[in-house]
């Protein structure tokens, strides 16, 4: 381990003994369940742990804000995936048993579907609307446009920008949703 990595791992061991009790504490009241904010906590602190190149943990001048910002973040995203793991349990539960999934195949779908609200969510309004107008409700580019108040050549620009943004996705990780965030006018 070299010196600049021994020196992050102090400062995220000081970060966390100095304010792990109190974030519990704080995501506990958002979440009103002392589990979920346990979770959350430990995982504001890994997330601090994967970002050692660009944190300066040291320079941190108000280190709660900075780990309330981060926690938040994790909030939205526990939020978002209570919401659609609602509405699957519903459609699941709308199948006859016969053509339900099996428990490994409803995990899979899960994990996908979090994966593309991810992806959706980088996009700007009008980019996601307009791609989900094409994908889902079938609409033409013109009867795209003229729901968003905007030409088929916008609606053009858009669907490049949302089409990119799922090539870059494919591309794994490194090629994430991340550096794809749109012009969406």
């Amino acid at each position: 381990m070299s010196a600049t990595e021994s020196v992050f791992q102090q400062h995220v061991q000081s970060l966390y003994s100095d304010h792990h009790g109190w974030l519990h504490s704080w995501l506990r009241r958002k979440l009103g369940c002392t589990h979920q904010a346990a979770d959350l906590a430990h995982d504001t602190f890994v997330r601090l742990l994967a970002k050692r190149e660009a944190l300066a943990l040291d320079d941190l001048r108000e280190p709660r804000a900075y780990l309330t910002t981060v926690a938040r973040g994790l909030v939205f995203n526990h939020h978002r995936r209570q919401k659609l793991e609602q509405a699957w349990g519903e459609t699941l539960s709308a199948l006859p048993e016969a053509m339900a999934p099996s428990a490994e195949t409803r995990a899979i779908l899960l994990e996908t579907l979090v994966e593309i609200a991810r992806l959706l969510d980088t996009l700007k309004p009008k980019v996601r609307e307009a791609f989900l107008l094409s994908q889902l409700d079938g609409l033409t580019y013109q009867q795209i446009g003229e729901r968003l108040g905007v030409g088929e050549r916008m609606v053009k620009k858009y669907m490049a920008q949302a089409m990119l943004c799922c090539l870059q996705a494919g591309d794994g990780p490194q090629g994430g949703a991340a550096g794809a965030q749109t012009d969406g006018r």
